[in-house]
């Protein structure tokens, strides 16, 4: 099997001929005017016009305890799934935005106080990704890290910043119903799940 290790170009392959903002906020939303190089060509299509949603680097990190045998995840409302069918409820990692010249770890060992009010112990980076590069900048940093669980969950979160988030703390036997219940809607909640049970079944095999 052929491994792409590297992209075929990069940033010197784009040429950027108009940006402006359309608007400035939490986030920011550009109006991009560019062109880009053709695969396997030296040619450039025509100008497009795109528009590009500017947000911070983000972390998040999965809590669990292998002694415990639990995990946690957070709820809380986001106005992204406003719309969704079952919910805007979401559940989640917990997680946070890079505050000014953060690091992804230090902003994870912040949100993790903030929103559950564990210490983590060490880290251990999963991996670094776009959620939505076709209209976001964002970046997100995944970790997992092990942490002693409170045996019941809580209400946390910054009141003055908006937030009311609910903590869960669920067994290791909980996850083939979680997936099943289709409750887990965001791509980071699901890869720490995903790798959560490659952990379980890696650790019941050196047992």
């Amino acid at each position: 099997m052929k491994i792409i290790q590297q992209a075929s170009y990069n940033d010197k392959d784009v040429e950027i001929q108009q940006r402006e903002y359309l608007y400035q906020g939490f986030i920011q939303v550009e109006k991009v005017k560019l062109r880009h190089r053709l695969f396997a060509s030296e040619h450039y299509i025509a100008p497009i016009q795109r528009e590009l949603i500017a947000r911070r680097p983000a972390a998040g990190v999965l809590l669990y305890n292998d002694r415990q045998q639990k995990f946690a995840l957070i709820e809380q409302f986001r106005i992204g799934a406003l719309d969704d069918l079952e919910s805007p409820w979401q559940l989640e990692v917990i997680a946070g935005v890079l505050d000014g010249d953060e690091s992804p770890e230090d902003c994870i060992r912040r949100e993790a106080l903030e929103e559950s009010g564990c210490e983590m112990q060490a880290l251990q980076q999963l991996f670094s990704f776009y959620p939505s590069a076709g209209a976001c900048s964002e970046i997100f940093h995944l970790f997992v890290a092990e942490a002693d669980l409170p045996e019941q969950g809580g209400v946390h979160g910054m009141p003055d910043e908006g937030e009311n988030i609910q903590l869960h703390i669920l067994d290791y036997a909980d996850l083939p119903a979680l997936f099943q219940a289709k409750r887990l809607k965001n791509a980071p909640v699901i890869m720490a799940l995903q790798w959560l049970q490659q952990h379980i079944a890696a650790t019941a095999c050196m047992r």
